[in-house]
């Protein structure tokens, strides 16, 4: 049986990867958030282990203990306002810690390592979180070219129902009997943490296709003010619109214009992805635009009611 390794594996995707993955690998979950780390073991049963990827020590323990065959790095900084608070956090964390893991996969020959990105990694790029998450994109596709080790990245939209994203901000609210919203005129690519789990674990079974490459889900987005709107109904709440906050954009790119000489539409489980490979440039592409929350198709209702209405247990 192989040995999976999650970095941040503690955390919401991590704990979902792991009750999707456990009956297949044998699942090692590391993270330094030792509260989070005893709640994901008594709720997935697998081993956790302390890990902090800015100390490369920390990183080789891990490694020499449990062998990993493959590494899902999810373990990162991911807060738009907090990186602009405390950038110094977020480029330790997401460029030199991502930096780590790839050089102690190469060293420790790792098969595969599978990097967790974000669209805000997509050009043009506007916070210091999107930066971050593009070094790691950039660093992860290059040495694929030089090395035995498989690096891939997936690039998310926003997972419902994550740990500091709007959804249990709003539940909380609730309890105040007024909702309030940063940016109502926002637009959002939204999908389940179960959507999000199945493309990272889409991307290491396909891995060796993939190789330098980033993959992503072709996702609908939703304006938050119809999010809001939906919510208010169903939980018969008003909200109002609130002071924004730093590093916000009014929307998100999944493929930027840059980035459309090396991206190409493939499918994968019958599923529509965007591939993009900045060492291959695509001839045969049928984009002509970027990709963003903009111009993307549009949640309806009844799907925006199905991510509201079905809370993660875990």
């Amino acid at each position: 049986m192989q040995t999976i390794f999650i970095t941040g594996g503690s955390g919401f995707l991590g704990r979902h990867l792991a009750l999707k993955l456990k009956d297949k690998y044998n699942v090692i979950l590391g993270a330094r958030n030792n509260g989070n780390n005893q709640l994901a073991q008594t709720i997935t049963g697998c081993i956790v282990s302390p890990l902090d990827i800015t100390n490369m020590n920390s990183i080789y323990d891990n490694i020499r203990q449990f062998k990993p065959d493959i590494i899902i790095h999810a373990a990162a900084t991911k807060f738009v306002d907090i990186s602009e608070r405390f950038p110094m956090e977020c480029i330790d964390v997401n460029i030199i810690g991502s930096q780590n893991i790839a050089r102690a996969a190469i060293e420790n020959k790792i098969k595969t390592v599978i990097g967790v990105s974000t669209d805000k990694a997509a050009p043009p790029v506007g916070n210091i979180y999107g930066h971050s998450k593009a070094v790691m994109e950039r660093m992860f596709s290059s040495l694929s070219n030089s090395n035995d080790t498989n690096f891939v990245s997936v690039r998310f939209g926003n997972i419902a129902w994550s740990t500091g994203s709007v959804f249990p901000i709003w539940q909380r609210m609730e309890k105040e009997g007024l909702i309030g919203s940063t940016g109502p005129q926002m637009r959002r690519f939204i999908f389940s943490v179960n959507e999000a789990a199945d493309l990272v674990i889409r991307a290491m079974n396909h891995a060796e296709e993939l190789r330098g490459g980033i993959l992503s889900l072709k996702m609908k987005s939703a304006q938050i003010k119809s999010i809001l709107e939906t919510w208010s109904k169903l939980k018969n709440v008003p909200w109002k619109q609130i002071e924004g906050r730093p590093g916000d954009k009014i929307d998100e790119v999944l493929v930027g214009k840059i980035e459309l000489p090396y991206t190409k539409e493939i499918f994968i489980d019958d599923l529509h992805h965007y591939y993009i490979n900045f060492n291959v440039k695509n001839e045969d592409n049928n984009l002509t635009d970027e990709v963003s929350s903009e111009n993307a198709e549009r949640l309806n209702e009844d799907e925006i009611i199905k991510l509201i209405s079905n809370p993660p247990k875990y």
